[in-house]
């Protein structure tokens, strides 16, 4: 398995009205088999990294590597889940869970059974011929994260895909999710607004700070038991402490880390 490193990334933007600093010499690494949760105000660069990382967007300083070596462009070793599911609503689950095989002309016969697999082992084994519409808001980004998966990437990238979901749904998907990253044995990193959701989930908690985004923390989540469901945490003394560790971090000074 790979290490996912940003090594010294800064990213300008140039309009006709001039340039934008959005980040701003950022490293950190994300170790195989890890959960990390970008954190930061809005604006501040998060979906910047995770474009970065995806090769959608060329650094204009340092680079974001895998192994050693720099990103150049998009590769198949990245999956990247956005927030919003993207669903073709005009195909099956079978159809959307099969589109990333069928753009890169693999063997369907082997995708599809790979596919059956897939889904009825995160339970839409039953709504293969369902479409879209029919589904509810969770389903559907789980849907979305077996059609990543069926690309077979060893880094997921996650651009707030539970924002759109209501919060007992978002409660349930977190499990969901982490379950799911942890039976494939994937790396990811995800962005998100939500703190608690952050502690929840991650093993590490990177906060950011205002744009340029810079790093202000990298924050390991501990618990007095490994291995803890997100649900699980939540009700832990050490919760509270994560949580109130990471608020004062994201209105502290810049300069300020914690480990």
């Amino acid at each position: 398995m790979a290490q996912l490193l940003f090594d010294e990334v800064s990213v300008r933007y140039h309009t006709p009205a001039g340039e934008t600093l959005a980040v701003d010499r950022v490293s950190f690494a994300v170790e195989p088999g890890e959960i990390v949760a970008l954190l930061g105000p809005s604006g501040c660069g998060k979906s910047t990294l995770l474009s970065c990382a995806a090769g959608l967007v060329r650094p204009s300083g340092g680079a974001v590597r895998i192994d050693g070596a720099p990103v150049l462009g998009p590769t198949p070793k990245v999956g990247y889940m956005l927030q919003q599911d993207h669903l073709l609503e005009w195909r099956t689950v079978l159809g959307n869970v099969l589109l990333g095989p069928e753009i890169r002309g693999a063997d369907l016969r082997a995708a599809r059974r790979r596919a059956l697999v897939l889904l009825e082992k995160y339970g839409l084994g039953e709504f293969v011929r369902h479409y879209p519409r029919q589904l509810s808001g969770g389903m559907r980004q789980r849907v979305a994260l077996v059609r990543t998966l069926m690309l077979d990437p060893e880094f997921l990238l996650l651009d707030e895909p539970l924002s759109a979901l209501d919060y007992q749904t978002r409660l349930h998907m977190q499990v969901d999710l982490v379950r799911i990253f942890r039976a494939e044995g994937r790396t990811v990193l995800m962005v998100t607004h939500d703190l608690a959701e952050a502690i929840a989930m991650a093993d590490r908690v990177v906060v950011l700070s205002r744009r340029p985004a810079r790093v202000k923390a990298d924050v390991r989540v501990e618990f007095a038991r490994p291995g803890l469901e997100p649900l699980e945490r939540r009700r832990e003394p050490d919760f509270a402490r994560h949580f109130n560790q990471i608020w004062s971090l994201l209105d502290a000074p810049e300069g300020r880390a914690a480990g």
